[in-house]
């Protein structure tokens, strides 16, 4: 389970933002290539130029915006944790809240509150989803009850006088 642990602190806001901006760029990358293809002039030149100029110009924007918020988020988190000692689910919706909310502070008070209740939200329902998928894996690793040393000491099935499906006897 080591390939799953994360980066301690200081290199995780650093991972985060690097991954956040490859994430941003990609999905960016591939969003902007459609857009560009459909508003671009009719014929496949004009098309897979407009789609390449759109990708070249916008991708970068967005993996940004998603370096950003990846930073942030993951400097908090970190700050958090220094802070409170633990790391458990309720730094994440903290981190994704205070995030919203220091995003949209030039756009005032009222943005504020909506953007850090969304990210709060957002990163609860992420939270959540990750605690149910945990709860639900751990069921199948349960150690399956004894098996009997002895098959013979295994009960009869209807019918089976300790024959397999061919009728041969292999208990006798």
């Amino acid at each position: 389970m080591e390939e799953y642990a994360r980066e301690p602190c200081p290199w995780r806001i650093v991972d985060d933002c690097g991954g956040a901006f490859t994430m941003g760029a990609i999905g960016g990358g591939i969003f902007q290539s459609v857009k560009g293809f459909r508003n671009a002039p009719v014929g496949a030149r004009h098309r897979l130029k407009g789609s390449v100029n759109a990708v070249r110009i916008r991708a970068p924007q967005i993996g940004g915006s998603f370096a950003v918020w990846g930073g942030l988020f993951s400097t908090i988190d970190c700050g958090l944790v220094r802070l409170r000692g633990k790391e458990d689910p309720w730094n994440s919706i903290t981190s994704g809240a205070m995030t919203g909310a220091i995003l949209a502070a030039r756009s005032g008070p009222l943005a504020m509150v909506g953007s850090a209740m969304m990210g709060g939200v957002l990163l609860a329902l992420i939270e959540g989803v990750g605690i149910l998928l945990t709860r639900y894996t751990a069921q199948q690793f349960q150690n399956p009850s004894q098996f009997p040393e002895d098959p013979s000491q295994l009960p009869v099935k209807d019918g089976d006088q300790g024959q397999d499906s061919h009728g041969y006897g292999q208990f006798q």
